[in-house]
């Protein structure tokens, strides 16, 4: 069965998470600089099978979409382009940075290592995709 790959999207960097090919477990897979987010797929795609992109919503505590929303669907087109065949699907985001930060809390990480930006957004990715497994399959 293919892979699902999430993505915590930033204008800096995007936090990456994939499914384990019978697609029940979300794992964190890697965080990539913004710009180099289509090539690095493009060879992903190459030795993974993938069906479907799950991109991260990110939305106010009002509902109202954040002002990163507008980069997001930029990208959503060049998505479109370089993988025309490639389902896209929107899973709302919100709170997924504090429920990182609690994830690598629970789980020992230390202060510094939480501090580390990549990471956090690499759980974010991860969240977002255990949230799209558990109430979107």
């Amino acid at each position: 069965m293919p892979r699902i790959i999430a993505i915590d999207y930033g204008s800096k960097r995007c936090g990456l998470a994939v499914t384990d090919p019978l697609r029940l477990i979300a794992s964190g897979l890697t965080t990539v600089a913004t710009p180099d987010l289509i090539p690095y797929l493009q060879e992903y795609f190459k030795a993974e099978d993938v069906d479907l992109i799950v991109l991260g919503q990110p939305k106010r505590h009002d509902g109202s979409f954040s002002d990163i929303e507008s980069e997001i669907l930029v990208f959503i087109e060049k998505l479109r382009l370089a993988f025309p065949d490639m389902a896209v699907k929107r899973v709302d985001e919100r709170f997924t940075s504090k429920m990182a930060f609690k994830a690598m809390i629970d789980g020992g990480l230390s202060k510094k290592q939480r501090q580390n930006k990549a990471m956090v957004d690499q759980v974010s990715a991860t969240i977002i995709l255990q949230d799209y497994l558990e109430y979107h399959l």
